[in-house]
Parts: C-alpha cells; structure tokens; sequence
C-alpha cells in the first residue's frame, strides 16, 4: 500500500490492488477520497446544507371554532409574527379605541389555517370561545417568545423565589 500526503498532515490510503484489499483502519478508502473536507483534499468545499427554520406552527383548539353553517373547526396552524404583525394592528381604529382588541386583529394575522375555513380573519378569530381565545394567545407567546416567557427570581427582601413574566401581559406587548 503507498500512502501519499494531501494538505496538512492528512494521509489518504491509496489500495494496491495486488497487495491490499482492505485498507487499515483509519485510513481513508480511494472511492471515499471525494467525502474528505476540502482543506484535507485541497478541493472546492461543498456548501454546508442550508439551515431551515420552522415558521409555521400546528395546534388544536380546546373547544373549536363554529362557523355559520355549524362546522366544527379544531385543528390549525400559526405563524411566527413579523414586526409588521405587531405594529400594523396599532394604527386599527378599534385597537386604538379599545386596546384589549390588540389580540383578535393579531391573531386573525397569524393563523394561516383553522380546519378547512378558506379565510381566517379577525372576524373569526372575535368570534371563538374565550377558551380558545385564551389557548391562542397563550400559544402565539409560546411560539414568538421561543417558549421561555417566564424566568425564575429571587425576591432581594425575603429571598422567596418566583416566577416573572418577561413579556407584556397582552399579545403585542414586548
């Protein structure tokens, strides 16, 4: 077997197909060359495969949503807010009139999908129980917020330790 240097310190083995039918361990076999790294080989590296990132998130509502015809819609899906989300409901005139709104028109942005509606909409979304309601924005923080909106503290009088939330108290509320 002939042993031949490829970049630094790197050793490919090289079979001698009268001699060897097994390369030793560690040694790298001829046709496996081409999966060595490039800064081992000295060719071109490959791209690194790209990185995908979930958006788009499924849920089932405790109750469900009736629409007109009196279809029971449970399962949907949710995607991550922009900041446009967020601040695109704060120019809506019933958002400005009554804040706790700030919600419904978030969450009628987001919910890309509830059963087999065509559209789902704010005025849908102000519609369902307070159940789901509740489900939903509890939901929409998980998502958003990477699943961490609480953090354990100490209190610096008595030293009890408790729980805080580390975002607004509404949806929208950073």
């Amino acid at each position: 077997m002939r042993r031949s240097a490829r970049g630094a310190g790197a050793t490919i083995a090289e079979p001698n197909p009268s001699t060897d039918t097994v390369p030793p361990a560690g040694a790298v076999p001829h046709e496996a060359a081409a999966a060595v790294p490039a800064r081992q080989t000295g060719a071109p590296a490959a791209a690194p495969a790209p990185q995908r990132l979930l958006t788009e998130f499924a849920f089932e509502l405790p109750r469900g949503f009736v629409d007109e015809a009196g279809v029971l819609h449970r399962e949907g899906t949710m995607r991550l807010a922009t900041a446009r989300d967020e601040l695109i409901p704060l120019r809506d005139l019933r958002v400005q009139e009554n804040p706790a709104y700030l919600s419904v028109v978030l969450l009628g942005r987001v919910i890309t999908r509830l059963g087999t509606l065509a559209v789902v909409h704010d005025g849908v979304v102000e519609n369902m129980f307070a159940s789901d309601l509740a489900f939903l924005q509890d939901f929409y923080r998980q998502i958003n917020a990477e699943g961490h909106t609480r953090a354990g503290v100490t209190c610096p009088h008595c030293e009890q330790p408790f729980e805080v939330e580390l975002g607004g108290s509404r949806l929208g509320e950073s």
